[in-house]
């Protein structure tokens, strides 16, 4: 009976004290990926009724893991689209990380707490589009310091 008891406890503990919760958003391996030649392009003409992206976090610059926040808002009464959200690392080639955001993804934004990236500069596009086919699109740099 203590036997059993004793391997609850060790199994229990085990559970618990398992591997940080952080969630990999770039790997070692793409980051060393070429960047991209030229300049990159971003649909942006004349006024847009179209979603919009904000980034809000991390800031100017962060250790990793970190807190990716980013907010969607819609206009003229339509709604954000999760499923449309597509997030890109601007890489040769592009990296999709759509996969690996799209369980922090909500109709109002991502908000992905533990973020992991190796230390860099990482320029990310966001796609989304809402429910009356209007599409956004931002362009953003992640600039992950050293711990």
């Amino acid at each position: 009976m203590k036997r059993n008891v004793l391997l609850g406890v060790v199994a229990a503990g085990l559970l618990f004290s398992g591997p940080s919760r952080a969630t990999p958003l770039i790997t070692e391996e793409e980051a060393k990926l070429p960047p991209p030649k030229g300049a990159v392009a971003v649909e942006q003409r004349g006024i847009m009724r179209g979603p919009k992206v904000e980034f809000v976090s991390p800031g100017d610059s962060a250790s990793s893991p970190l807190p990716l926040v980013l907010k969607f808002q819609s206009y003229g009464g339509a709604r954000i689209d999760p499923e449309s959200v597509k997030m890109i690392f601007l890489r040769t080639p592009n990296v999709d990380l759509t996969p690996r955001v799209k369980p922090f993804v909500k109709a109002d934004g991502i908000n992905m707490q533990d973020a992991e990236l190796p230390p860099g500069e990482y320029m990310v596009r966001v796609d989304i589009k809402d429910s009356d086919g209007r599409s956004g699109t931002t362009v953003f740099t992640l600039k992950v310091a050293p711990k």
